[in-house]
């Protein structure tokens, strides 16, 4: 393995480390008030019947998404605050700080067609993963809503909104911000 294999190697590496701290603390702090709030409130049937039918969002098709966007600038996500809150994410502002300190030449895109279209086709992914879990939580919340749980339904709401509503936006944002790029260097 050459020195550029083994910087590669190492920057990929220090991506994932880096990358799952993130994505550790927000999952935790949003599945444990929702699993709680299941294992409290839900009967297992009810449970299920939740599950299935958030499962079914992933084969929403891609126009499903164009069509939900928030807008067709980033302006309106800028007002939103999606960058801001788009700092503390995978792949956020303050990882990839951290890992240029390490890794100077380190770029998400790295300028190539090919980067540019990956990272594309990867915000479809993670929307829609937010998206089921988006549909679940709203799940939760309309029955603790209409068993009168109010704080459950509140807390929810508020996960749901940090935890799915945001990357969703993040993801539509980044699109967003990659469109100029990919038409230029379709020509």
């Amino acid at each position: 393995m050459d020195s550029r294999d083994t910087q590669a190697y190492k920057l990929k590496r220090a991506a994932g480390v880096y990358n799952s701290l993130p994505n550790l603390l927000w999952s935790v702090l949003a599945f444990v008030p929702l699993y709680i709030c299941c294992y409290t409130l839900l009967d297992r049937n009810l449970l299920l019947i939740f599950l299935v039918g958030s499962l079914f969002t992933i084969f929403l098709p891609q126009a499903f998404f164009h069509y939900i966007q928030l807008g067709e600038t980033p302006a309106i996500y800028k007002k939103a605050g999606v960058p801001f809150v788009g700092r503390f994410t995978q792949n956020g502002q303050i990882i990839n700080g951290l890992l240029r300190k390490r890794f100077p030449r380190h770029r998400v895109v790295s300028g190539s067609k090919e980067s540019a279209d990956r990272l594309f086709r990867q915000t479809f992914m993670y929307e829609k993963f937010h998206f089921m879990l988006f549909t679940f939580f709203s799940l939760v919340l309309i029955y603790a809503l209409a068993k009168g749980y109010m704080g459950w339904a509140l807390l929810l709401l508020l996960i749901n909104i940090l935890y799915n509503v945001y990357p969703c936006l993040l993801q539509q944002y980044i699109r967003l911000r990659l469109t100029p790029f990919m038409r230029r260097n379709s020509l």
